[in-house]
């Protein structure tokens, strides 16, 4: 499981939390687990109770009720999830369970049956409704007043934005639909509205999230665009900000959004969740079996934006991967040569039909194959990154210490899931959001060093 960094947890969060409760105010405490759409759920659930006169703890001891927001696609994360509904139940006593693993509830109260309320994913108004029962709310109009842009557990200079829920797939190793639901796209002008208030307070880069961001807008019926996401990313391009693409499937169309990476208007990025290469482990996945011609497609990607950046997840030891279809996968990438990669074991997840498959592979053998990939995705980036030595580049600053030293990105860097850039020295006077040209004088295996020009 991603879990979102510990400093976004109530009792740790003091650096992003920095709210002091009126006298009387009823106060609520969030812990997010999973990914950024679990995320953007907490800030949603959090900025309506602070328009409703909930103050937000920084800590369990000064929350009236704790919020667990818990992930629950693989056995691990429900475990994770668990531990920290555990937690908060040892720290405050009153605790409200919302998330994917709310779609369980049973599974929660079995564990813990002293919880307030169980509610499922993006279910607001459940939540809502659990937290006044715990806490009744005590507004003040007169002071209790929400900033434009909500509230949000990010850092101030870029935001998650959600722009659908739910997926239209049926992968067999996955259970987001289950949770989810199938696939319900937020209206054009809505996202848009979002993305341009967050750009007016300050956010200078643009996360788009979803479950899969390639169908976009294909649920809608009396869609004008065959490909609404094409038209949405133009008009996110033309706020100014750096957007950046995750959950990108590979569907054709997709060639058509490179050449705005080309131009500038988006970021020259893709996280396209490839999971495999082998057909026949592909097939067994419920996944599309096409990566001969995915190849294909990265190649016309790159004919068209040189610059572009391919981020992608696998799994290894799929349920039936023989050790020619794991080579299989290990040529593919040789060959692809991806710039970020994450490699997952697989997991059995309660209900997912993968569980069902014969022949599992055994748990040495999966590390063993996980060891394998990850060693061979390491060189790549670190012959990739070694290329970019004496490059000038733009980087977005997110933390300069009291060393001064500053923690930046470049645009091929994710906020928390890939690699930073270090700049050493002369960074005291920089500040986090700002976007400055560095040149590169030193290269890692993930990380670069570079100097202001």
């Amino acid at each position: 499981m991603t879990q979102n960094p510990p400093d976004l947890r109530p009792d740790l969060a003091r650096a992003r939390v920095t709210e002091t409760a009126r006298p009387g105010q009823p106060t609520i405490g969030m812990v997010s687990l999973g990914c950024p759409k679990a995320l953007v759920d907490s800030e949603r659930i959090l900025t309506r109770l602070r328009a409703e006169g909930y103050g937000i703890s920084p800590d369990y001891s000064g929350a009236d009720a704790v919020i667990v927001n818990t992930c629950g696609f693989l056995d691990s994360a429900k475990a994770e999830s668990l531990e920290a509904i555990g937690e908060a139940l040892n720290e405050n006593g009153r605790v409200i369970v919302t998330g994917c693993l709310g779609a369980e509830p049973e599974y929660i109260t079995g564990a813990h049956p002293k919880v307030l309320a169980v509610t499922g994913p993006h279910q607001y108004e459940q939540v809502l409704d659990a937290v006044h029962a715990a806490v009744p709310p005590d507004p003040d109009p007169f002071i209790d007043l929400l900033p434009a842009s909500g509230v949000s557990l990010t850092p101030r200079h870029f935001s998650y934005l959600k722009i659908s829920e739910g997926c239209n797939h049926a992968c067999k190793f996955c259970v987001i639909p289950d949770m989810r639901g199938k696939l319900v796209s937020r209206p054009h002008r809505a996202v848009l509205r979002e993305a341009e208030k967050l750009v007016e307070a300050g956010v200078k880069e643009l996360l788009v999230i979803s479950q899969d961001t390639s169908a976009y807008g294909t649920d809608w019926k009396d869609r004008e665009s065959k490909f609404p996401l094409l038209d949405l990313a133009r008009d996110l391009g033309s706020l100014g900000a750096w957007v950046r693409m995750h959950y990108v499937y590979p569907y054709p169309y997709v060639r058509e959004l490179i050449p705005m990476m080309a131009e500038g208007l988006v970021l020259p990025y893709l996280d396209i969740p490839f999971q495999h290469a082998h057909p026949d482990t592909l097939r067994r996945m419920a996944r599309p079996a096409a990566a001969t011609r995915t190849l294909d497609e990265i190649a016309a990607w790159r004919a068209i934006c040189p610059e572009i950046t391919l981020r992608s997840t696998f799994i290894v030891g799929y349920p039936g991967e023989t050790e020619e279809e794991f080579q299989t996968l290990l040529d593919w990438l040789d060959e692809a040569q991806l710039d970020r990669v994450g490699c997952f074991q697989y997991e059995n997840v309660a209900g997912a039909r993968a569980n069902a498959l014969p022949d599992h592979v055994p748990e040495e053998i999966k590390a063993e194959r996980w060891a394998r990939f990850m060693e061979k995705a390491q060189a790549i980036s670190e012959a990739k990154l070694a290329a970019r030595l004496g490059q000038r580049i733009e980087v977005i600053v997110d933390e300069v210490d009291e060393e001064g030293v500053a923690t930046c990105r470049t645009k091929a860097d994710a906020p928390e899931i890939d690699g930073n850039l270090f700049i050493d020295e002369g960074a005291g006077a920089l500040e986090p959001g700002q976007i400055v040209t560095v040149e590169v004088d030193e290269t890692g295996e993930y990380d670069l060093w570079g100097r202001l020009v």
